[in-house]
């Protein structure tokens, strides 16, 4: 039996392929693909940046489906589970940092949709140690997206250690920061959105923000600065100049969780670390029970991805539509659609 898969190798050279079905190897499960969300990390297999672009690979990992084989050692999953495989296929047990406790940063953890095949596809396979279970009810094509993006905001905001009712700003209303400013509400903080001109703001309050700053008629800093300063800022955007002001605004000890990789680097004045106290802190994403409970939250407070949706048959042009930045706000393959598996 096959599978259809898109397959990438190069810059952006997509071939729709034929797939032979295997078992699934020691450890792993196969499941069947349901949707899987289109994020702007896919850019590492799409974009050529793999060790080896000549190799190919199936792009995708913010995947749903449904587990109909698991292989040999697989004790806590079987055939028709509700899972999902976020960017970090599965931690090996066995390594220094997992000897730790530490599995994000598992030396010996395949990334999926970049070092192992992904959910561009009707099938993907995955470490059992990777799978996150979906809480019942949740729709597939809601629940794709938060496993890689709204994962990353929850992360982050349990990072920065900050008390309820404190300052959190949120740097960009985009794919990551409309999640960021819902998860930071739900979790009980005063929010304040970050964006460029006027048009957002309406937006953000929807979101749950309180406070709205533009960030083209203020210098970001200094406005933090007079809400009090921010325990925390989740900066989203992909441009480091844009981060670098923001140092400026936070509170005492307060934390700048940077999320949004960009290629330009961020500018910090040397008293504006020291005098507060503060931190920049990278902020990679988590592991998969951390992921069962951002789901969780998500599920039972009613935090929505806000998704364009297109058939696993056009998931070319769905890269194309979340790189021109047009999205609002995430863009989700469907596999179930009656056109998921046209040709």
């Amino acid at each position: 039996m096959s599978y259809r898969a898109f397959e990438v190798t190069g810059t952006r050279q997509f071939a729709l392929v034929e797939r032979e079905l295997r078992d699934p190897l020691p450890g792993e499960v196969r499941l069947r693909v349901e949707a899987c969300g289109v994020c702007h990390s896919d850019t590492l297999a799409v974009e050529g940046l793999r060790a080896d672009p000549s190799v190919p690979v199936v792009p995708g990992h913010e995947i749903v489906g449904v587990v109909d084989a698991v292989g040999p050692g697989v004790t806590a999953w079987a055939a028709g589970d509700h899972v999902g495989v976020g960017y970090l296929n599965g931690h090996c047990g066995q390594c220094d940092n997992c000897r730790r406790g530490d599995f994000v940063n598992c030396t010996d953890q395949p990334w999926t949709g970049t070092t192992t095949d992904g959910g561009y596809a009707e099938v993907a396979y995955a470490r059992a140690t990777g799978l996150v279970r979906i809480p019942d009810g949740a729709r597939p094509l809601d629940v794709a997206p938060l496993l890689c993006a709204g994962l990353t905001v929850y992360r982050a905001l349990l990072t920065a250690g900050a008390r309820p009712g404190s300052l959190v700003a949120i740097q960009g209303i985009g794919g990551l920061g409309h999640l960021g400013i819902q998860y930071a509400k739900t979790l009980g903080h005063r929010v304040a959105a970050i964006a460029r001109g006027t048009g957002k703001a309406g937006l953000a309050a929807e979101l749950g923000a309180d406070e709205y700053i533009d960030s083209t008629a203020a210098d970001p800093g200094q406005a933090l600065a007079r809400l009090g300063g921010a325990a925390a800022i989740i900066a989203t955007a992909s441009s480091g100049a844009s981060m670098s002001p923001l140092v400026a605004g936070l509170g005492t000890r307060g934390q700048l969780l940077v999320v949004g990789a960009a290629p330009d680097p961020i500018e910090v004045r040397t008293p504006d670390l020291i005098f507060g106290t503060h931190a920049v802190v990278g902020a990679l994403t988590g592991s998969a029970i951390e992921n069962e409970d951002s789901l969780r939250l998500a599920h039972d407070r009613g935090i929505r991805s806000r998704n364009e949706i297109l058939p696993l048959s056009e998931a070319p042009k769905a890269y194309e539509r979340m790189m021109s930045g047009d999205a609002r706000f995430r863009v989700v393959l469907d596999t179930g659609s009656p056109e998921a598996a046209a040709g």
